[in-house]
């Protein structure tokens, strides 16, 4: 076998793993994230922060809350669904206590980090992508963007394998 064919090989699996069902659920609670940061992001940008002055401020706090909220959002349904199977309980892996508020709070500390590249990718391709088009398209196509370095992230540290 050659070294080409070996990296196809290696691409195809890939390309099969992302497409399992754990990718479809992340897919589908980034959606749910999608429609609640687009939410935040029209509800910051046109009332909570509409007395903001000057036509970069409001953008950037609007997209500030909407991020967020989204990723709130995103944690507790990638927990709760999207990686329930590997979610630990306690120390103890048989015990049935639930997390302790603290480790739940490292976890999504965890989760934030994992998913910052991802967040900042969004963030600014958002405010790049604005110049040339509506606001909100340019935060759906960042949102795309970034989805696959946040799920390979929280697959390999957030949420691995015990």
């Amino acid at each position: 076998m050659n070294a080409d064919s070996v990296w196809r090989d290696r691409l195809l699996a890939l390309l099969r793993w992302l497409l399992g069902i754990r990718y479809i659920k992340f897919g589908m609670v980034g959606a749910s994230g999608t429609v609640v940061n687009i939410a935040v992001l029209y509800l910051g940008h046109e009332y909570v922060f509409q007395n903001i002055e000057g036509a970069q401020g409001k953008p950037y706090a609007s997209l500030a809350l909407a991020i967020a909220v989204a990723t709130v959002n995103n944690f507790t349904w990638n927990r709760l669904w999207t990686w329930a199977d590997r979610v630990q309980q306690a120390p103890d892996a048989t015990s049935t206590e639930p997390l302790a508020p603290t480790s739940l709070a490292m976890q999504l500390g965890k989760y934030a980090l994992a998913s910052w590249f991802g967040i900042g990718l969004q963030y600014v391709l958002t405010l790049w992508l604005a110049h040339s088009m509506h606001y909100m398209l340019a935060n759906v196509i960042a949102i795309v963007i970034a989805s696959v370095s946040n799920f390979l992230a929280n697959d390999r540290w957030t949420f691995r394998k015990r």
